[in-house]
């Protein structure tokens, strides 16, 4: 028998090593057993295919069969070396050029299942038998892998090598079945593995099996390893790599895998796509070997992760993104880092504006899938990625992909100019998304809308969408007709008439005069706010801002529409010189009808102000504080004239009548604020209607001259020119004081009686408070003549004995005392008479005939008679001193003494006719 391979100096050098050092022959038996008990356990067909690889270079086959209870392995390539044979016998060794060797330590996976491998080759074959080993060794235990010999057999046709196992146990094919896939996928150089009848094979990627076809995605990679002295003799200047990502039907990511160097390792993986890489092993090669090649090869692979989704369709590749999870290794952990940096700053992402690629640091992700969405705002959000891959968030929130709110679209969007059908468009896709999520309402707020005069504000609440035409109209702050969409309302847009858009456009009205004085042409806000009045039908007075429309006057300057009235109006003629009132321009007169003027305030006359439930004196009238302070109570409704303090002073009896010509003028003339100002600030020859009295007002005669005007007195009594006595205020108090006082004044005693009544009735009413006004230095006596030195009469009988007395009825005298600040005639009286003689009334003949013819009862006691009555030296006609009175004995004296103790004092003149002659009973 030939031995090609010099099989017999092998086994005598073994030999010689052992008989020499029975301590080697044990070692190299426990690490041979060692091998098959732990780092090939399980690892039988993968380490043969690596070895038919190596052999193979490219191209190869592998096949597996069972004939006659031997486990058969046949490989195309290189045939069986010396090199080969040496490998296998040395445990140890490699004869491999780039590595791991072929037939190395990786083949001692075979002793699993056999006792006895045998290798069948073209060049020659050699076989291992524990059996004569220990034979040859003198011992009971012995390694398999260590004495060869060399044997006849031939591989079978189209193979150069085949690997022959009796086996001591039964090996299951299916489990071989089970794992060819893989092995043609992580063993680039076979492309075709049979096993018993069934075959698989490589196309490309694509793996091909009785089952059908498998497809991959692979990527691959290679380069030189830095140097390492601590690798040794496995060291070797070349790296591959491999990502295979399964793509059946779409990418298939693995929740986990091991790491395959190049064969399976016992290094747990969480990515989604396999690795294949030369990485170096420890000799059980189930561990990688830490240290600077690994690094190295590790983060190469992690360079090379980021081409594997470039194979994808754009929209498939976030599913191969490593989702965040605890790492199952520390190769793992290493690996996923690194491979979740490159895909952070590797181009990847399809932009939403172009499909240009972006990085995941620069991309910008929407809140909700929405292709419409995205499509409507990518220009304006620089690095949005496409819509799609909204759904994939999870996976792209581990790259730190930044997620937009809806909130920060409509940021992005704020301030930018774009066609109003593209903000329709926008609105379109935005209402999808509240409908499936009302929620997102609140982040819409400040969504941005424009409007028909070409501006664009920010968020939809209080923005008014048109219910009219507004063709003919510039300048109105609505939602343009081609951005109008119902998502609007459900953010707060509201519709809106003419009334509404009236009202939106208060503020610009309020500007108008400072925009056109800056020299800014108002023409269209003009015509489209008095367009809108007229739509809405507004009436003077309904909306008061409107008098701050700056209008063109007969000059052409710029005024408030409440400051301008219409050519040839009576209003103007009663007007001060230097009123603020100026003339409208002709052609807006013309343009425009006097309801719609007048409802912006444009004067056609005065002007009424109503508040059906006023808070205050905010009307901005004349002296309109002074009269609500004026008011007993705040009034519950106001209905004023406004501008009356316009009017000159000479043009009030014109004023009056052009106020009373118009029903509603006419009505409020006649109270409230008007009827106040007008009384307290008209003027008729120069002076207050108050000044004034009536033609008809004899009883003011002497106090009051007749007003100097033809006015009707109808009209003038209105203003407050007085008709008849009336002392209603503090005013009309010292006004009738100080006209008692003037000593050029001749009044009639009647009058005079009469006014003071009616002072002393006002402040017994507490109509006026003698606190209120400083006392007059002088008063009219009852004899018609003003002094300084008056007191006021409170009983009848001081008349004799008090100079320069006030007349009053006894109960008015106290309050009129007080306000004039003199003192009671009752104060300062001089005493009683002495003497007389004291005589019953009964006995009086006189008394009881006058008592009878009146029905009065005749009284209890008598005066005190007197022949000649005298009180510090005059002569009266009778007194009171206490209980008693006293009279002189004559008629007149008795009369008045009768009718004060029988309380009949307004009959004291009857009563001294009577006395005189009963008989003269209509006296």
């Amino acid at each position: 028998m030939t031995d090609p391979f010099g099989t017999a100096a092998l086994r005598e050098s073994v030999l010689g090593s052992w008989r020499s050092s029975p301590t080697r022959l044990r070692e190299d038996t426990n690490a041979e057993e060692d091998l098959v008990l732990g780092g090939y356990r399980d690892r039988l067909l993968i380490e043969l295919a690596q070895n038919a690889a190596d052999a193979a270079g490219s191209g190869g086959t592998l096949k597996v069969s069972l004939v006659d209870g031997e486990l058969r392995v046949a490989n195309t390539g290189e045939p069986l070396t010396r090199q080969g044979v040496e490998a296998l016998a040395s445990l140890r060794a490699s004869a491999k050029q780039h590595g791991v060797g072929r037939f190395g330590v990786g083949f001692a996976a075979v002793l699993t299942v056999c006792d006895a491998p045998r290798i069948v080759s073209t060049t020659g074959s050699v076989a291992f038998d524990v059996e004569r080993t220990r034979r040859e060794a003198g011992a009971d235990r012995a390694p398999v892998l260590r004495l060869p010999w060399p044997t006849d057999e031939t591989p079978p046709d189209g193979f150069t090598t085949e690997v022959r196992l009796p086996l001591r146990e039964t090996v299951d094919l299916d489990e071989f079945r089970g794992q060819a896939g893989d092995i043609l996928l992580a063993l680039d150089a076979l492309t075709r593995i049979e096993i018993g009848d069934d075959v698989w094979w490589r196309d490309g990627a694509d793996i091909h099996g009785p089952d059908g076809v498998t497809r991959w995605v692979v990527v691959r990679d290679h380069g030189e390893l830095p140097s390492d002295p601590a690798l040794g003799a496995e060291a070797r200047p070349q790296w591959t790599i491999c990502w295979a990502l399964q793509v059946d039907g779409g990418p298939r990511p693995r929740d986990t895998d091991v790491l395959y160097a190049p064969t399976p390792t016992d290094e747990r993986l969480s990515l989604p796509a396999r690795l294949i890489a030369s990485l170096p092993v420890e000799p059980s090669r189930r561990r990688i070997r830490p240290g600077a090649a690994t690094d190295h090869v590790l983060a190469a692979a992690a360079r090379a992760y980021p081409r594997l989704l470039d194979e994808l369709a754009p929209e498939e590749r976030p599913k191969v993104v490593p989702l965040p999870r605890f790492p199952l290794s520390e190769v793992d952990e290493k690996l996923r880092d690194g491979v979740l940096e490159q895909l952070r700053i590797s181009p990847w992402l399809p932009s939403a504006l172009d499909d240009k690629p972006l990085t995941p640091a620069e991309a910008r992700l929407l809140p909700v899938p929405s292709k419409e969405l995205a499509e409507s705002v990518a220009q304006y959000i620089p690095g949005l990625v496409r819509a799609e891959f909204v759904e994939q968030a999870a996976a792209l929130a581990a790259l730190d992909v930044v997620q937009l709110r809806l909130s920060d679209v409509v940021d992005a969007l704020t301030g930018i100019i774009r066609p109003p059908t593209e903000w329709r468009e926008l609105y379109q896709a935005l209402d999808k998304i509240v409908d499936n999520d009302p929620s997102v309402v609140d982040d819409l707020g400040a969504l941005p809308v424009p409007l028909a005069d070409g501006r664009t504000v920010p968020g939809p609440r209080g923005v008014l969408i048109a219910d009219l035409d507004l063709s003919s109209m510039e300048g109105v702050h609505v939602v343009h007709p081609d951005a109008v969409h119902p998502l609007l309302e459900r953010l707060g847009a509201r519709h809106g008439g003419a009334e509404e858009l009236l009202a939106a456009m208060a503020s610009e009205v309020e500007h108008s005069l400072e925009d056109a004085e800056s020299g800014l042409d108002i023409g269209a806000l003009v015509n489209t706010v008095l367009r809108l009045v007229a739509e809405a039908g507004v009436r003077p007075g309904d909306e008061p801002w409107l008098g701050a429309l700056a209008l063109r006057d007969a000059d052409g300057e710029p005024r408030r529409a409440d400051e301008l009235a219409l050519p040839g109006t009576k209003f103007l003629t009663v007007l001060a010189e230097d009123s603020p009132v100026g003339v409208l321009a002709d052609d807006i007169t013309a343009q425009w009808s006097p309801p719609v003027l007048a409802a912006v305030g444009v004067l056609d006359g005065f002007t009424i102000v109503v508040d059906e439930a006023p808070e205050g004196p905010d009307h901005d009238l004349a002296d309109e504080a002074d009269w609500w302070d004026d008011q007993p109570e705040p009034p519950a409704r106001m209905e004023a004239i406004r501008d009356l303090d316009l009017v000159a002073d000479d043009a009030w009896p014109a004023a009056i009548r052009l106020l009373a010509s118009e029903p509603d003028t006419w009505r409020a003339l006649r109270s409230g604020y008007t009827a106040w100002w007008i009384a307290h600030h008209a003027l008729l020859a120069g002076e207050p209607p108050a000044h004034w009295r009536l033609p008809a007002a004899s009883e003011l005669a002497g106090l009051y001259d007749t007003a100097p005007t033809d006015l009707e007195p109808h009209l003038q009594e209105l203003m407050g020119v007085r008709g008849e006595l009336a002392v209603e205020s503090t005013e009309d108090a010292e006004d009738l004081l100080d006209r008692l006082a003037d000593p050029t004044r001749t009044i009639t005693r009647g009058t005079i009686r009469r006014v003071y009544v009616a002072l002393a009735e006002a402040v017994r009413d507490d109509v006026v408070d003698p606190a209120d006004l400083d006392p007059p230095p002088e008063v009219r006596t009852a004899d018609g003549e003003v002094t300084d030195n008056g007191a006021v009469l409170d009983v009848p009988w001081l008349a004799p004995v008090t100079d320069g007395y006030v007349a009053i009825d006894a109960d008015l005298a106290t309050p009129l005392a007080e306000l004039l600040d003199i003192p009671l005639a009752s104060e300062a009286a001089p005493a009683g008479p002495d003497g007389g003689d004291p005589v019953a009334w009964s006995d009086l003949g006189a008394v009881v005939d006058a008592c009878d013819v009146i029905g009065l009862p005749v009284p209890d006691g008598g005066p005190i008679i007197h022949d000649g009555l005298e009180v510090a030296g005059r002569r009266v006609p009778w007194w009171v001193e206490g209980d008693t009175v006293h009279c002189e004995d004559s008629t007149a004296g008795l009369g008045r003494a009768l009718a004060w103790v029988t309380d009949r004092w307004e009959d004291r003149h009857l009563l001294a006719a009577l006395l005189e002659d009963p008989s003269n009973s209509d006296a």
